[in-house]
């Protein structure tokens, strides 16, 4: 077991070294680009999504694996190791499956939206879905209850169109209340819920 923790301390000190460089690098090239008004799931967007959620697994989870390496554990601790991994896992892996399941939805979709020029165009595997602001029958909106959990900004906006085509944009393309102030005088309808489940 030592020999195994010996060999994966350098592995996890270099997969983090690159990991930073990566993500600063990153965020240095995002000040020199203009800003874009054409939307797709980027490395960016889901590593501000994610950033927390996994921040709290690979805090959490060595030291709750930590209390079972040392052996037997007493009623005590083993009550605190379970609240330990409640509270962990709890926080997480809703975060974890909105997450999958809006990546899932939104892998091949591009979103193009500029309020100043009145323009918003959906693509689905770069073909573009015609629709104009008169052809939306409804519009749903749905946001996190609270704003303090790690699962608050994932939320999303399906377009009910009037051939009965709904599609669905998420947060996992870009933040959506610019969007969904755009679109307030096309039959708005919000709504929030504790997850926001498609």
């Amino acid at each position: 077991m030592i020999r195994f923790l010996t060999f994966l301390r350098p592995l996890l000190e270099a997969t983090f070294a690159i990991l930073v460089i990566v993500v600063g690098l990153r965020f240095i090239t995002n000040f020199f680009s203009k800003n874009s008004k054409v939307y797709q799931p980027t490395f960016l967007r889901q590593f501000y999504l994610l950033f927390w959620p996994l921040l709290c697994l690979c805090v959490g989870l060595p030291f709750l694996l930590s209390f079972f390496y040392l052996g037997t554990l007493s009623a005590v601790e083993l009550v605190l190791a379970m609240a330990l991994g409640a509270v962990v896992l709890g926080f997480s892996v809703p975060s974890l499956v909105l997450h999958a399941q809006y990546y899932a939805r939104n892998f091949s979709t591009t979103l193009v939206f500029d309020g100043k020029q009145n323009r918003l165009e959906v693509y689905e595997q770069r073909v573009r879905i015609p629709f104009s602001r008169a052809d939306l029958v409804r519009v749903e909106y749905v946001t996190c209850v609270s704003r303090h959990v790690f699962w608050n900004k994932y939320e999303y906006l399906r377009l009910h169109l009037a051939s009965g085509e709904a599609l669905t944009v998420t947060s996992i393309l870009t933040d959506l209340q610019p969007l969904a102030e755009f679109l307030r005088n096309t039959h708005l309808e919000q709504r929030q819920e504790w997850f926001c489940f498609l």
